[in-house]
């Protein structure tokens, strides 16, 4: 069924890197949740009126706000998809998470509302009807949105969406609130005791936290989160896989959005290659690295000596660096005698977590420098705020 209606409605649906596809993809699933909650809420509102049930009610009103959600995602997906333009060079893909954020704001609104008519049904019990119309109809919707839950992740997956992957764990959601309201309905039935109140409270602190969670998930992008370790590795990897490629760090990725990512980094290269080696070599792997990853990325040059023991002294002051904080690293390390003084100039990274004053950082790296070379005229770089992959930390 879904890869059905994925050939149907989404065009050129294999082109995922395509802001046109993502937001072809974002269109089916909102429009297919929209009617398919708009009837769910139909029927269990009627239902939960009929009866005078209030947690099949609250349920009703939460296929409602599905119903809105679904339509925040449409017009996100639909603005995320324009193109860059003179005042948005980076293109419009942070839509896409404000609309989950709003998403997960009307969640997390709607679960308030609910634990508030639950907290009065419980203060003022009734005694609700069952009958199989309510069951058939309590236990329709569940099944209607376990098909929901699969075919919104299904497409995410399919595209690498968090908002598609936040409908899903949605509509997840929703089957376990389903079920607690059927089972309190027949519980009381069974029991002579009115339970709805207290399952309408369980389904709220239920809906709450999920918003919450969603809430959390769509946040962390806009605040500019850490690249995954995984692509992170995948770059460094492909860099250093290059010829003539001696080292790479200083490696910055910014996330504007699915598919819309860019970054920049230093790639270490021989000294004594000329300008145009370089330049073909780090010209490349932009290409490759935009065509395979989907990723922009530029290059700096940072040549290296490789004939005077410069990578003598990286390593001789790494490897001291270490009984400080196995974790802190140096590069671009340089020397060169001036008027009869030795001047040394280098970087050292400096991962979050290392807990070490940069002062502290910058009198130990002086002090390792000079124990090889006496006297010498030490200008240390401290670098922050970098992804490096796993095998360097």
């Amino acid at each position: 069924m879904t890869e059905w209606l994925v050939r149907t409605f989404v065009r050129d649906a294999d082109n995922t890197s395509s802001a046109a596809v993502r937001s072809g993809y974002g269109r089916l699933s909102s429009v297919t949740c929209i009617v398919l909650n708009v009837l769910l809420c139909l029927s269990k509102g009627m239902v939960g009126v009929v009866v005078g049930s209030v947690s099949i009610v609250a349920d009703a009103i939460n296929n409602l706000s599905d119903a809105s959600s679904n339509v925040v995602s449409l017009i996100g997906f639909k603005l995320a998809s324009r193109p860059a333009d003179e005042g948005h060079p980076y293109g419009h893909g942070r839509y896409e998470y404000l609309a989950g954020m709003v998403v997960a704001v009307l969640v997390v609104a709607v679960g308030v509302q609910l634990a508030r008519s639950s907290v009065e049904r419980i203060l003022a019990p009734q005694a609700p009807g069952l009958d199989l119309v309510t069951v058939g109809i309590l236990l329709l919707s569940i099944v209607v949105k376990l098909w929901m839950a699969r075919f919104n992740r299904s497409l995410a997956r399919r595209i690498g969406s968090g908002v598609l992957e936040a409908t899903a764990v949605d509509s997840r959601n929703d089957v376990i609130a389903t079920s607690a309201v059927l089972l309190a309905s027949l519980a009381s039935a069974a029991s002579g005791r009115d339970l709805d109140g207290w399952a309408g409270l369980a389904v709220a602190a239920f809906i709450v936290a999920s918003g919450i969670g969603l809430l959390r998930d769509t946040v962390d992008p806009l605040m500019g989160q850490t690249p995954s370790a995984e692509l992170v590795q995948r770059v460094y990897e492909r860099i250093m896989s290059y010829p003539g490629v001696l080292g790479t760090h200083d490696l910055l990725i910014h996330d504007y959005g699915p598919g819309r990512q860019f970054a920049s980094a230093h790639v270490e290269m021989a000294a004594d290659a000329t300008v145009r080696q370089s330049h073909l070599v780090l010209d490349q792997i932009e290409r490759e690295l935009l065509q395979d990853e989907h990723l922009r990325i530029i290059l700096h040059c940072d040549p290296i000596e490789t004939e005077v023991g410069s990578d003598d002294l990286r390593n001789w002051v790494s490897g001291e660096l270490a009984g400080l904080d196995r974790r802190l690293s140096v590069h671009d390390v340089d020397f060169w005698r001036d008027r009869g003084l030795m001047r040394v100039r280098l970087d050292c990274r400096k991962p979050d977590g290392v807990d070490i004053s940069d002062d502290e950082l910058r009198q130990a790296v002086e002090a390792i420098v000079r124990r090889r070379v006496p006297g010498a005229d030490v200008e240390l770089t401290i670098d922050t705020g970098y992804v490096s992959p796993a095998s360097e930390e």
